[in-house]
């Protein structure tokens, strides 16, 4: 992994608490974006040093990490990004495809203008990341359009059961787009989604949001298969 020069996400940051969700966010970055791998083990030492911060707020961001399913907290030997297999996969998608679903039915009967709005500032967003090649911002306006329709939906059971899986799946839902025919499909997919927002049409969206998720599912699938063979062992380790 390359190395970048260190950065303190602690500035103005007085409290403890504040500094370990400032860390959390740090790390969940860089598993989603790739550079801290599946599997990769995280070394405390290393990471305290770099951030300049102590073991403890940076063991409360592990935790916080590890209850997201993004970060596996293994006795005696320290933490590692999560590694999926393909099955696990299958049936992490398949649980969130459902849940996405049912708020999409839910947030099309529910979701207010200034919502609304937030989609298609968003959608703008995407069109603007897709035409620079900008696959980290597409990331974060794709995400924050599923999150509104999460809010949209106006369950909290849901919010609940959709954010015990989503961040296990975070860093693949960002690979599966890698490919430039797959990241056009999506964003063409998202603009269905805003129509169907637009047009408060419940059942046609849950079944697009199911679709969506299914066909990233397929894509993330067959990278993983063409690339797990080749993948060099311990990418992206703090050592």
């Amino acid at each position: 992994m390359r190395h970048e020069a260190k950065r303190t996400p602690t500035d103005a940051v007085p409290s403890r608490t504040s500094m370990h969700e400032r860390l959390a966010d740090e790390l969940r970055e860089m598993i989603v974006d790739g550079r801290l791998a599946p599997g990769a083990r995280i070394n405390e030492a290393e990471v305290a040093e770099r951030f300049s911060v102590s073991r403890t707020p940076l063991r409360e961001a592990l935790k916080v990490l590890a209850a997201e399913g993004m970060v596996e907290l293994r006795p005696h030997s320290g933490a590692r990004v999560a590694s999926l297999t393909t099955a696990d996969l299958v049936d992490a998608f398949r649980v969130i495809g459902a849940l996405e679903g049912l708020a999409g039915e839910l947030a099309a009967q529910r979701i207010t203008e200034d919502e609304l709005d937030e989609v298609r500032h968003l959608q703008d967003e995407m069109n603007e990341a897709f035409a620079t090649n900008d696959l980290a911002r597409y990331f974060h306006a794709n995400q924050a359009t599923h999150d509104i329709i999460l809010t949209a939906a106006r369950n909290p059971l849901l919010q609940k059961q959709y954010r015990s899986v989503s961040g296990l799946l975070a860093a693949a839902r960002f690979r599966a787009n890698l490919s430039r025919e797959r990241w056009a499909h999506a964003l063409k997919e998202h603009e269905v989604i805003l129509a169907l927002l637009e047009l408060r049409q419940s059942a046609q969206l849950g079944d697009v949001l199911r679709a969506h998720l299914n066909n990233k599912l397929e894509s993330l699938v067959r990278r993983t298969e063409a690339s797990t063979e080749n993948a060099p062992p311990g990418k992206g380790d703090f050592r």
